[in-house]
């Protein structure tokens, strides 16, 4: 009984797990989804074109899924991941200018992406708020 209760719990983890990773095909659904969401603001906001602002979200959706990545390898240090993420944040600077930006669109679109990151931490708090 105890063998078969076992494995029972066993299959259900799995299951489970299996649920919350999204397989690898849906990151171009994710992206795609991103875009929808936040390109038009993001072309009206920082005064960009509708294929400079493809590259940007680009560029930034795969920085984030290399960040997310980042935070949990729990095999590296604190400090190796704030470096690596240093470094990811400078090379999609570097992405971003060669799309290419002007230093006035840079900055329009950083503003925007920080904006934007503000209020996604605030509805995470008034979500753990209310739960």
């Amino acid at each position: 009984m105890k063998k078969l209760l076992s494995m029972i719990v066993a299959c259900m983890s799995i299951v489970f797990s299996l649920q919350a990773q999204p397989p690898g095909g849906n990151m171009d659904e994710m992206r795609a989804k991103m875009k929808e969401r936040i390109k038009p603001m993001l072309v009206s906001k920082a005064a960009i074109t509708d294929a400079e602002a493809d590259k940007v979200i680009d560029i930034y959706f795969q920085t984030q899924m290399e960040t997310r990545k980042l935070r949990m390898d729990q095999s590296a240090s604190e400090e190796d991941k704030a470096k690596k993420a240093k470094s990811l944040k400078d090379d999609a600077e570097k992405q971003m200018k060669a799309i290419p930006l002007t230093d006035e669109k840079m900055t329009a679109v950083n503003d925007f992406l920080e904006e934007m990151k503000k209020r996604q931490e605030e509805m995470r708090k008034n979500r753990g708020g209310n739960n």
